[in-house]
């Protein structure tokens, strides 16, 4: 389904809640936890007709406070009614809303922020105390969803009443290629980018993310990841807010996502492999069925195949389970579902060969390329591999963001621009293209181990040691300088065990090693308590902090 925008000539994301309030009125756009009483979880609603009510009214009201069009906001709500009234008002102001994970850590968020330079900051009272404490921006215009501590500004209820001076219609006439918003990555594998996206990359990621898979007005949808949760008033789908903290995924309380799930007969999950994992383990023991659940959507990192099998016996006949491939500079880019992970796909996977991540979704255009470390400006020069040769993916198509915020140097690195001036974005990412058009991920092209005769990627070497019943995940790590380094495994397991049984597991894993090519060089293994993970989905390993823990512990 297109998006019906305000005027052929204009471009604004908000528009399609305008567009559902005209369609879906009086039906419930969002169901939002209010706190607990008595042990219950309690939730109120409001309506897609109030809910679009209620931007315009923050809109008109950021008009008049002279945050509109083009002006830079940092937003650091928590998820809730304002965290989506808010958001959708600042696109129809035409402002230009900043998000940063505040879980990376006070420092890289300074530097964020500062990268970002904001103009006004939006956020939860906690928020404007960090940013008076630590010194995150200077004085800007400010607006504070709860209590206002002595810092000035707005409250979001003054914003409202300051809205009621402005008549006009709260919905700026941007155009497609306008800056629609600055997303920071979770800076995983280096320091966070503010990846630039225009008002035509999330009209496309809505159109594309409901081509693929089958989303439809009126499905309930949990969203366990906040900025993800934007889309479903686009979509047409009623959120449903789980209560939990979104920094940390990996700890959401099974129970009370289940309990949600079926209060509110939830058709679609959205959520990272490691909340997933938790949530189906939880099921698999307490043999829980969701007959509402029709669909569930991972992203973030390759989700196991054990997590996909739990979940799908908790699942109806016809319901789907889809792992999402991309990135924030590109999404969707190729996708794949339970149905096509079989055992066939599962045991190449267990040898070796890589993780599965489906076919490209339309209309994107995937390349596989040969691995540098260094700009590749134009594709004058180089060679596409042929089907089955791992090199670096890289990716056009409807969503592919063009540039990094204030980093000209790393969006040189990040994309190439072809003859026909499409650019392209280099995933940083190593696979191949199987011969029925299957696209295999590898591993994380920063995070290969070069030897002097051969290279090791992260997820094809890793899954071949994952399949020991005791191993919760292993990491792969380099040590010493590239061309010449020496490969160590780090072993994180299911749980604690004794020195005796580590030593029977190491003994084990070893032998695994012995009985494949591309792992006959892992001699060095380590046990480590628990991975670093990153922030937004608790699921991306941190290797360039493992390898330097590695060196110590070897040392």
């Amino acid at each position: 389904m297109k998006l019906e925008l305000q005027q052929p000539e204009s471009c604004n994301i908000a528009a399609a809640l305008v567009s559902q309030a005209d369609r879906q009125g009086s039906n419930i756009a969002l169901h939002y936890p209010t706190g607990k009483r008595s042990g219950q979880l309690q939730y109120a609603s409001i309506s897609y007709a109030d809910l679009n009510e209620l931007s315009d009214g923050y809109a008109r009201g950021f008009i008049e406070y002279g945050i509109g069009r083009g002006t830079r906001t940092a937003l650091m709500l928590t998820p809730g009614l304002d965290f989506f009234a808010l958001f959708f008002a600042l696109f129809k102001a035409g402002a230009i809303p900043v998000l940063i994970d505040p879980g990376i850590g006070t420092r890289p968020l300074k530097t964020c922020l500062a990268e970002a330079s904001p103009e006004a900051f939006i956020g939860v009272t906690r928020a404007h105390v960090a940013r008076k404490v630590l010194g995150w921006v200077p004085e800007v215009k400010l607006v504070t969803s709860g209590p206002r501590l002595g810092w000035g500004g707005l409250s979001t209820r003054q914003l409202l009443k300051l809205g009621q001076k402005n008549s006009a219609v709260a919905l700026a006439a941007t155009q497609a290629d306008e800056i629609a918003a600055i997303l920071f990555t979770s800076g995983s594998t280096g320091i966070p980018k503010g990846v630039v996206y225009r008002h035509r990359h999330f009209v496309a990621q809505v159109e594309m993310l409901q081509a693929a898979f089958d989303i439809r007005e009126g499905e309930v949808d949990l969203p366990t990841f906040p900025p993800f949760a934007l889309f479903d008033p686009a979509m047409g789908m009623t959120t449903v807010v789980p209560f939990m903290d979104p920094t940390r995924p990996a700890k959401a309380d099974p129970r009370l996502l289940v309990q949600t799930i079926e209060r509110f007969s939830v058709s679609n999950i959205f959520g990272s492999p490691a909340l997933l994992n938790v949530l189906g383990r939880y099921m698999e023991a307490e043999k829980i069925h969701l007959p509402s659940v029709r669909r569930v959507i991972s992203a973030g990192a390759a989700m196991p195949v054990s997590t996909v099998r739990r979940l799908q016996a908790a699942l109806p006949t016809g319901a789907e389970i889809f792992t999402p491939y991309g990135a924030t500079e590109c999404l969707p880019v190729a996708s794949v579902s339970g149905t096509e992970l079989n055992r066939e796909v599962e045991q190449r996977t267990a040898s070796g060969e890589g993780t599965c991540v489906g076919r490209p979704v339309a209309p994107n255009k995937i390349r596989i390329i040969p691995v540098t470390d260094t700009e590749v400006a134009t594709f004058e020069g180089s060679v596409e591999l042929p089907v089955g040769i791992t090199g670096e993916i890289v990716v056009h198509g409807p969503t592919t963001t063009d540039t990094y915020w204030q980093h000209p140097d790393k969006t040189q690195l990040a994309k190439i621009t072809d003859t026909d001036g499409l650019v392209w974005h280099r995933m940083g990412d190593a696979g191949y293209f199987d011969t029925h058009g299957y696209l295999w991920y590898c591993g994380r092209t920063s995070q290969r181990v070069r030897m002097a005769d051969q290279v090791l990627y992260a997820d094809q070497v890793e899954a071949i040691f994952n399949t020991h019943p005791e191993v919760f995940r292993t990491a792969v790590v380099g040590l010493g300088e590239a061309g010449c380094q020496q490969p160590v495994l780090c072993v994180e397991l299911l749980v604690k065990a004794s020195r005796q049984r580590r030593e029977r597991i190491r003994t084990d894993l070893l032998q695994i090693a012995r009985n494949h090519a591309a792992t006959t060089a892992i001699q060095q293994l380590i046990f480590h308590k628990s991975f670093p993970v990153d922030i937004r989905h608790n699921a991306k390993i941190g290797r360039e902090k493992l390898a330097r823990w590695a060196e110590k512990q070897l040392a």
